[in-house]
């Protein structure tokens, strides 16, 4: 630094000195490219075929692109699906729900190590994370009570927000379910986020639907008033261990009670209850012996291939739902109109019902 730099060195200011700064070290790595790093660009073909090679690296930017809420990033998708649509469908489905602390994410970790190492093959767990109504995000951090999956050759874990879709399943899961299936996972696992109506969407994606839960939350009469029982395939009451033991066996036999005043199931299969222990790793087999055994029987009497179908179904007609409801708020007109309609609601000079017919005749005008 000389004494231009610094006025506070020249010889009017005795007793005052400014020393140069300490060189400037070079960075960590000489060779890191300062700014932001970016992935190259790929094509439809370019996913697919790293799908169906197994990569999970591109499989996990395949995902990522299906999530997508930009149109670019969905006509992609889109052509990536359908390209992998013939590789799918060959993987056993497997839905597991229960209460908030049922111990869904530590069971995942048991059942998934169980069926790798008895049955071989791989595994792909798709967890749907709650997303904030205040903040929109999600912790999205299942992956971390899954010790032993997260680091295991054969797994694939796929925590996705919720992001505010039907019942909670992430709305593109389906999607991913089928992009998994393509990349040579024959056994999916969908957790869910354990409210409201995600199993009644999970439901609809899976070959077996399995009902955690715990001893204490009731009795017969409360498991009726639970519509969720209707649909499980098998209910499995977890943390039977220890002084619970007892417990478990009651709830056991009430839920078996519990399930002899349901209708019979269409696919002719009578649910059964057992009790487990996820943390000591107790009663696991039993329960994938009780899964196997319902996939050989409804295959065996064709249900299977006709929930398959009605599965399908359902999901062409959720996405023309989904499709009209983004057209609807996409639309320019409906955009310009919406702010005046919610005023003329909330001050009362207009029926929710009447300004939300005005809108929806304006929006299918505009379409003429």
């Amino acid at each position: 630094m000389t004494a231009m730099e610094h006025p506070e060195n020249s010889a009017e200011y005795k007793g005052l000195t400014v020393n140069s700064g300490v060189a400037q070290p070079s960075i960590v790595n000489p060779y890191l490219k300062r700014g932001r790093y970016r992935h190259r660009q790929m094509s439809a073909g370019d996913y697919v075929e790293g799908i169906l090679k197994g990569d999970v690296t591109i499989l996990g930017r395949a995902v990522t692109l299906v999530e997508s809420t930009n149109p670019a990033h969905q006509a992609v998708a889109q052509e990536v699906i359908e390209k992998c649509l013939p590789h799918a469908g060959r993987s056993i489905r497997v839905g597991i729900s229960g209460v908030p602390g049922a111990g869904k994410s530590t069971s995942i970790d048991v059942f998934g190590i169980h069926v790798l190492q008895e049955y071989g093959g791989k595994l792909a767990v798709l967890a749907i994370d709650p997303s904030s109504e205040r903040s929109k995000g999600s912790i999205l951090g299942d992956k971390t009570r899954m010790e032993k999956l997260a680091v295991h050759p054969d797994s694939f874990i796929r925590p996705s927000p919720s992001a505010g879709s039907l019942g909670g399943v992430a709305r593109k899961t389906r999607e991913t379910i089928i992009l998994c299936e393509a990349a040579g996972f024959d056994k999916i696992f969908v957790e869910t986020v354990g409210v409201g109506q995600s199993e009644t969407a999970c439901h609809s994606m899976v070959d077996f639907f399995l009902l955690i839960q715990l001893a204490g939350t009731g009795d017969e009469l409360q498991g009726i008033k639970r519509g969720i029982m209707e649909m499980a395939d098998g209910i499995v009451i977890n943390k039977c261990d220890g002084n619970n033991v007892d417990k478990c066996q009651l709830a056991a036999t009430q839920f078996r009670n519990a399930l002899h005043l349901f209708p019979a199931p269409e696919s002719g299969w009578t649910p059964q209850v057992l009790t487990y222990s996820g943390f000591y790793n107790l009663g696991v087999k039993e329960i994938w012996d009780m899964v196997y055994r319902y996939m050989d029987f409804v295959k065996g009497n064709g249900y299977f291939e006709h929930r398959r179908n009605e599965q399908s179904k359902y999901w062409m007609y959720e996405t023309i739902n989904e499709q009209l409801r983004n057209s609807f708020f996409q639309n320019e007109q409906i955009v310009s109109r919406l702010a005046e309609a919610e005023a003329m609601v909330l001050s009362g000079r207009q029926t929710s019902f009447v300004a939300a017919k005005q809108l929806l005749d304006e929006y299918f005008a505009s379409l003429r």
